[in-house]
């Protein structure tokens, strides 16, 4: 059996390396290609101006942060429940299905719920900033009572009243609290 020895592309003067951009004809040369902007860019020069998220960056964030938050806590809650329902007769195997089914159904079912709420509290919020140019702590919670009494009108204007009170609540807790953290804790 012959031995085959395995040479290196880079040292090897028999061999090149494949360059797509060979035909091309490009008067840049090649390492300017991979060389990205470190600061943001924006395709209008209004979005520049700005200090804040655009409203596409914002519905991703808020809709992932509360599905992984509400999927997180959710599969705690379920892995919880599986551990309390376990049997005196039940196998290894019985145990960790039913781990897994309870953390895995309870986390879907929690994180489809708070990520509802994500994205409407996003979009909300964004409506608002669109509608009056501001984005302050009162932006956050008109959009936190919103949410709220959206996510509670179906079961009367009562839930959904305290509901938005406690969505405005929430929301100007987290601000205030992000505005604590910034202002007093060194990164």
């Amino acid at each position: 059996m012959a031995h085959h020895r395995v040479s290196d592309p880079e040292t090897d003067p028999n061999s090149r390396l494949y360059n797509p951009y060979q035909d091309l004809n490009l008067q840049v040369p090649i390492t300017n290609l991979y060389k990205l902007p470190t600061t943001p860019e924006f395709l209008f020069a209004e979005e520049s101006l700005h200090q804040r998220r655009s409203w596409g960056e914002n519905l991703t964030f808020y809709t992932g942060s509360a599905y992984l938050g509400g999927s997180v806590s959710g599969a705690g809650v379920g892995l919880f429940s599986a551990l309390r329902s376990f049997e005196q007769g039940d196998t290894l195997k019985l145990k960790i299905n039913r781990i897994l089914n309870g953390a895995g159904h309870t986390g879907r079912s929690w994180g489809n719920r708070i990520g509802v709420v994500g994205l409407v509290y996003a979009g909300t919020e964004s409506g608002i900033v669109a509608v009056t140019d501001r984005d302050d702590i009162w932006t956050s919670v008109a959009a936190g009572l919103t949410t709220g009494a959206i996510c509670r009108a179906a079961r009367g204007v009562r839930s959904a009243a305290v509901a938005g009170a406690l969505g405005g609540l929430a929301a100007g807790a987290v601000v205030a609290g992000k505005h604590v953290l910034k202002r007093y804790v060194p990164i």
